[in-house]
This record gives C-alpha cells, structure tokens and sequence, in this order.
C-alpha cells in the first residue's frame, strides 16, 4: 500500500510539473498562431516524420540485440522488437508509474532471461543511446559557438555538455579507484555496470556497430524535428537541427515529466529560438513531436492487446519483480522518459 501510495505521489508530482512548464510557456505565446501551426503543418512532411521515427525503432531493437548477444542472451529480433514497441506504449500513453524499462525487464524475465542480464541489458542501451547524445554534442559545439551569439545559452548548453562528458569518463573509470572504496556494494554496482558499457564500446566485436547506431538513432531524431520544423513553415536549417535538437533529447531524458512533455516544449522553445526560430512555431514542433511518439506508442499498444504476456500481466507484479531485481536502481535512474 505505501509502496502503491509513493508511486502515486511521484505519478501526480510529474504530472503537475508538466502541465505548470506547458502553462507558463503557453503565457506568452499567440495561441492562435500555435493553433494555425498545429492544424496548418504540411502532411506530407508529418507522414515522413513519423516514418522516421517509426524506422528508429528498427534500429533501437537492433542496438538492444547486439548488447544483449554480448551478455550471452540470445534475443530473438522480432521478438526483441515487439517488446520494444510494448515499452513505447507503457512509456508514452498509459499513465502508469511502472516504466517501459521495467516492463522490457518483465517481459525478458517472462521468455526466461535471468534478471542481471535483463537489468544490464536495459540499462547498457539507455548508457549507450546517452553516449552518443553526449558524443553530438561535444561535435556540434564548435559549431553552436560560430552560429549562435547568446553567451548565456553558449555557457549553458557547454556546462550540460561538460557534466554529460565528465560523468560518462567517471562511470567508465570507476574501476580504477582504489579497491577498498570500490568494494562497498553501493559502488560496487556502478563498477561492474561501467566496466560493462566499457567492453561494449571498446572491446566488443560489435562496438562499431553499437557506438554507430548511437549516433544514427539521435540523428535520425534530428531529422524528424528538421522535417515537421519545415512543415510548419520554421526556417530551420540542417545544421541548426543537428546542433540544437540533441540539447533538448538530454533535457527531456531526464525522468521528471509525464513522457517528457513540459521538459521537451521548453527544451524545444529555448534551443530553437537560439536558431532564430519564434516560439509558437518550436512549441508547434515540439508538440508534434510528442503527437509522432503517442502514434508510435498506440502502435504498441495494439501489439501488447495480442501478446501472450497481457494475460499474467500485472502492474504491481511488474514494479515489485523490478525493484527487488538487482541493480533495479541504477537502471531505473536511467530510465528515459521519451524516446532515447
């Protein structure tokens, strides 16, 4: 019951915190104008949109494949894909507070996979999809400074950057601190995650693969954004959208929103208006890129009214297998709350 009640509480705390970000950015905007964007945006540019989007799942399976095949479990593609998109679902339209991730762990422990290596396997590719994240914007910055002339948002978006890089390079390295303070349990479980995500990216036969994918997956976001930008008529260059656009995917991954919406309009309003871009025009494209993720995850949730698992499925079976499973904590801090 506490349990239940805490889930609640943190369900109910994002939820306003999503609708106060809308609100406030809402202010000062000409709804009519955001109305006009929204109902006016080019088809054709949306379909290609949410085919894009739709295609990255493609992809996001095929990453989670290779890093689950490095840990010795066999994962079936369509399978690995289907479970994916039933992740989607849970993570952008059921108003649950049980996560994709925690689902994705379930469901892998459902066809037999022990849970360190669903744990791991979940979380190595939120690591992974936030290195190459990291990796675009350390790319794109000298870029971000010879385009943009607002030495607030420069400083900014470099000290994200900066922590990202830093905390990436700590979590790697881990295991070369001394061994008495890497043998408490608390640390201990960052060592070995770390040491993990390290042979995947360094040692692993697919590392170019993986560390590819990482990229393509966050560009290929880029380009739906550069797509529905064009389509509500926004000056958006190509090169704007691959220096602005992985900011806000950063932002928004950070698991205090409903699915990320408040976090990703602001992101959006803020990063875009740097390019020039007027706020009703990058709220529109933020909106519609949430509006592209719903779809997605109906899509999955068709798939998940047919699945074998819907019948044993239970949401408090599923937070309560994930919580007591190991390393649930590391994993769940990671968790994403919009695509990755």
């Amino acid at each position: 019951m506490q349990s239940r009640f805490k889930q609640a509480a943190l369900f109910s705390v994002k939820l306003l915190l999503s609708i106060a970000v809308l609100v406030y950015i809402a202010r000062g905007l000409d709804l009519n104008r955001l109305r006009s964007h929204l109902v006016s945006v080019d088809p054709s540019l949306f379909i290609l949109a949410l085919a894009l989007i739709f295609l990255q799942t493609f992809a996001l399976n095929g990453r989670w494949e290779l890093i689950m095949r490095a840990l010795g479990v066999s994962l079936d593609w369509l399978a690995g894909w289907r479970i994916l998109m039933i992740s989607l679902w849970f993570n952008q339209v059921l108003p649950s507070s049980v996560g994709g991730d925690a689902v994705r762990m379930w469901m892998l422990r459902q066809r037999g996979v022990q849970w360190p290596e669903a744990v791991k396997g979940v979380a190595a590719d939120r690591f992974t999809a936030l290195i190459g994240l990291i990796v675009l914007m350390v790319a794109g910055f000298p870029f971000l400074m010879s385009r943009v002339s607002n030495e607030a948002a420069i400083l900014a978006i470099g000290a994200l950057t900066l922590a990202g890089v830093a905390g990436t390079v700590v979590l790697l390295t881990l295991d070369r601190l001394p061994k008495r303070l890497i043998a408490f349990p608390a640390i201990a479980s960052f060592v070995r995650f770390g040491t993990l995500v390290r042979f995947l990216l360094l040692r692993s036969e697919h590392r170019g693969l993986l560390f590819g994918s990482a990229l393509f997956i966050h560009l290929v976001t880029a380009t739906a954004c550069y797509a529905l930008a064009r389509g509500v008529g926004a000056q958006l260059s190509v090169v704007d959208a691959g220096i602005l656009i992985p900011p806000v995917v950063l932002l928004t991954a950070v698991p205090i929103s409903i699915s990320g919406w408040g976090v990703r309009e602001g992101a959006m309003v803020a990063c875009l208006g740097l390019a020039g871009i007027p706020s009703e025009e990058a709220l529109s494209v933020s909106i519609l890129l949430g509006g592209v993720s719903v779809i997605i995850g109906l899509a999955g949730g068709v798939i998940w009214l047919a699945s074998p698992e819907r019948g044993s499925y239970s949401a408090d079976k599923a937070a309560k297998a994930a919580e007591e499973s190991p390393n649930y904590g590391r994993a769940k801090a990671e968790e994403v709350s919009s695509h990755p």
